[in-house]
């Protein structure tokens, strides 16, 4: 693959009940607007929210393999983009603690821009996020008895 110095990517996460079980994905462009790769990831029980955290870690944990130096991120969750850009605050304290994994992420690139587009503008993250969820259904549900709410869903440290 030919490396490519700025990327556009998409990003999703969702989870089917909430909690329930979740996916993320993240789905990289190339300047032309061909599809260079696509990266998802099952997630086990987790809630939307944390779904669409690991999205945006999954995106910037692969940008930098890839060795992108700017980045133009879109996704479909407002709550996500604002929290990011510091407008609206994160009142949960696990996923505070993602944030602050992810700005430190992000910190690492020259350019990075983080946007709201509607679901309908996000159709090959989506698509790759349902597919996920679709084969789990094959796939032994995860438990974790620990989890009573948000903030004990584990960290999943291999996204980065």
């Amino acid at each position: 693959m030919k490396k490519e110095k700025k990327l556009k990517i998409f990003i999703d996460g969702g989870s089917r009940g909430n909690p329930g079980h979740g996916a993320c994905a993240a789905v990289f462009f190339d300047s032309a607007g061909a599809i260079l790769r696509e990266e998802g990831k099952y997630l086990g029980r987790c809630t939307n929210n944390f779904a669409e955290y690991s999205g945006l870690r999954l995106a910037l944990g692969a940008a930098g393999r890839l060795g992108a130096e700017e980045l133009e991120i879109f996704s479909d969750s407002e709550l996500l983009v604002k929290q990011f850009s510091g407008e609206y605050r994160i009142k949960d304290a696990a996923l505070a603690g993602i944030m602050a994994e992810i700005r430190k992420a992000a910190a690492g690139f020259k350019k990075i821009s983080l946007s709201h587009v509607r679901r309908a503008q996000n159709k090959e993250a989506d698509r790759l996020v349902n597919q996920i969820l679709d084969n789990a259904k094959h796939v032994a549900p995860a438990v974790d008895k620990t989890l009573a709410k948000e903030n004990a869903i584990p960290r999943q440290p291999e996204l980065f």
